[in-house]
Order: structure tokens, then C-alpha cells, then sequence
């Protein structure tokens, strides 16, 4: 059948069995519009795969209402698919411009902290070890140095130099982190 590529045939198929796909729809769903559009969706299931139609292997009728099914079965999917995901949204309040406004802010507020993140990934392991207990987990430099077993000397030496590798790339944000640490 080359149904995409003559659209005179086409013409004629769809006035032969628009009457027939029409009544198969609305037999399975109520809504007037939804059935306009999966009866529209069904023919063009038919332009995209008319090339896999065998006369051997039925008639065109049985052909057509078989893609029809599958049309009705996709959308009756979708529909429960949506109906389960309005179920998870129910009773939940939705944002509003206000609620949108400070999710904003938010995450303004964290691009520093995600670019510090980053840039602290450069660091040598137990540099960054000690940069993290102190800068995020606000521990002291004394607390730091017994959480990795480390002198207290070893643990400032090693904060100094992340500092100083941080310096010119997120001081601010990592003086931020650190808070009066």
C-alpha cells in the first residue's frame, strides 16, 4: 500500500473507512473532541505505517482496526499515566510567583557554593580534607586534625594552602563557608 506517497489513494482510503474508525472510537471513548483526535491519530498511524501492510495476511478493515486499537490503547496509557501523576500532585500545594521568586534566590545563593565545590575537587585530598571539616562541617582546626588523625600544625599548614589555591577562584565563598571558623 502506498498510501504516504499517493495522496489520491489516501484520499480514497480514508473516505472509505472514516465512518467505520469513527464508530470504533467513540465506542471506546466518551468525549467528543478526544475521539476526533484519536481518529485523526489513527490515520496518521496509517500514513506511517502503511508500508508494513500484507494483503496475505488480512484485510485492510482488520489492519486498520488494529492500528485503531493500539491508537485507543496508547491514549487510555496516557490517560492513566496522568491520572496517577495528578494523584501524587493532589493535595499538594503548586508554587506560586513568590515560591518561584525565592527557589531563584536560592539557587543564586548556592552558585557559589557549587563553584567553590568544584574548584575544591582541584585540591590534594588531605588539603581539601581539612578545607571541608572547617569550611562546610564548620569544625575547628583542632577538631579537624583529630577527625583525620593528623597534628594540628599539619592540619593548618594544609588549610593555608587550600586557602591560598582557592584564593583567587572562590575567597569569597569559601570565607562565606567558613563563617569566624
Amino acid at each position: 500500500m502506498r498510501l504516504n506517497e499517493d495522496p489520491v489513494a489516501f484520499e480514497a482510503f480514508y473516505r472509505r473507512h472514516i465512518d467505520a474508525v469513527m464508530r470504533f472510537v467513540v465506542r471506546r471513548v466518551s468525549d467528543p473532541h478526544l475521539a476526533a483526535d484519536l481518529t485523526a491519530d489513527v490515520f496518521l498511524a496509517v500514513l506511517d505505517s502503511a508500508h508494513t501492510y500484507r494483503p496475505g495476511r488480512g484485510s485492510e478493515v482488520a489492519w486498520l482496526y488494529g492500528i485503531a486499537r493500539n491508537v485507543v490503547s496508547a491514549q487510555r496509557r496516557r490517560a492513566a499515566r496522568d491520572a496517577r501523576l495528578a494523584g501524587r500532585v493532589a493535595g499538594r500545594r503548586m508554587m506560586d510567583d513568590d515560591d518561584l521568586g525565592r527557589m531563584e534566590e536560592r539557587i543564586d545563593a548556592e552558585r557559589r557554593m557549587r563553584e567553590a565545590l568544584r574548584a575544591m575537587a582541584d585540591l590534594p585530598d588531605g588539603e581539601r580534607a581539612v578545607l571541608e571539616l572547617v569550611a562546610i562541617d564548620q569544625l575547628t582546626v583542632t577538631q579537624a586534625a583529630e577527625a583525620l588523625g593528623i597534628r594540628q600544625v599539619t592540619a593548618r599548614v594544609r588549610l593555608h594552602r587550600a586557602r591560598r589555591a582557592l584564593q583567587g577562584v572562590v575567597s569569597p565563598t569559601v570565607r562565606q563557608m567558613e563563617g569566624s571558623a
